[in-house]
């Protein structure tokens, strides 16, 4: 079974963002950082067992500057926790998921993550997350 990790919403500006979550919700982001690997800035606001993740582009060549010029703003995706990613991993593909990922590559909060291509899951990118111990 698996577990919502979070929800990644794409975002056009991330204090604008930040501003419309914290009032929401009431709270300040849990967790703040730039994920060079993937040309983002990411917040995090805990909500309960999951999060949402505000998710910017830091580069007009990122997937999420991709995604906002085609989409605009919104819901990015599904992330899901898993307790091992390869096993998670081989067991879609045997399912016929398709992978965007072929090998897991390190994510936000120190997360080894890979994603379900939106042809596969009706129309949804899904993110499968296995959280990792911080390294010493």
């Amino acid at each position: 079974m698996l577990t919502l990790d979070h929800v990644g919403i794409a975002v056009e500006d991330l204090e604008t963002s930040i501003s419309l979550y914290e009032d929401l919700l009431g709270q300040p982001p849990s967790h703040r950082e730039i994920v060079e690997s993937q040309k983002v800035e990411v917040a995090f606001f805990q909500t309960g067992a999951t999060q949402i993740e505000l998710i910017a582009s830091t580069d007009p060549t990122s997937a999420i500057a991709r995604f906002l010029e085609r989409k605009g703003p919104g819901m990015h995706h599904m992330a899901y926790k898993v307790s091992s990613i390869e096993q998670a991993m081989q067991i879609m593909a045997e399912k016929g998921y398709e992978l965007i990922d072929r090998t897991p590559r390190v994510g936000a909060q120190n997360k080894l993550i890979c994603f379900l291509h939106p042809r596969s899951t009706q129309g949804v990118l899904i993110e499968l997350c296995q959280h990792q111990k911080e390294i010493g």
